[in-house]
């Protein structure tokens, strides 16, 4: 998944080496193994990178998702080559934490210069 512009001076100068090597360790293939809650597999997601994503045929794009969502601790107990169903599915609660608190701040601030 693209790194945000705002996000990407927490990553390591490495960081395309780091995920290309968690990739790697997956054999190309999703590591998800359900923790992502979609509830459309059994055991490890099969979509492999470049192949057709079970269910919606889409090509499947591995990435590799911080399991603590924090970019700074790229340790490999935390990385997980996951496809991009998987990988948005699992942020999804991250995702819906930070909207809130975009939303909450650009509030505030209209509200100082209104």
């Amino acid at each position: 998944m693209p790194i945000r512009p705002e996000n990407r001076s927490r990553y390591p100068e490495d960081w395309p080496v780091i995920s290309t090597r968690i990739k790697k360790r997956a054999g190309g293939r999703c590591e998800c193994e359900g923790e992502c809650g979609r509830g459309t597999h059994d055991g490890r997601c099969p979509n492999v990178h470049g192949g057709n994503a079970y269910g919606t045929g889409s090509k499947v794009i591995l990435t590799t998702a911080h399991l603590d969502h924090t970019p700074e601790n790229c340790g490999d107990d935390n990385l997980k080559a996951m496809c991009q169903g998987c990988h948005l599915h699992y942020d999804r609660e991250h995702h819906a934490q930070t909207a809130y608190r975009t939303r909450r701040e650009g509030k505030a601030i209209a509200e100082l210069f209104p």
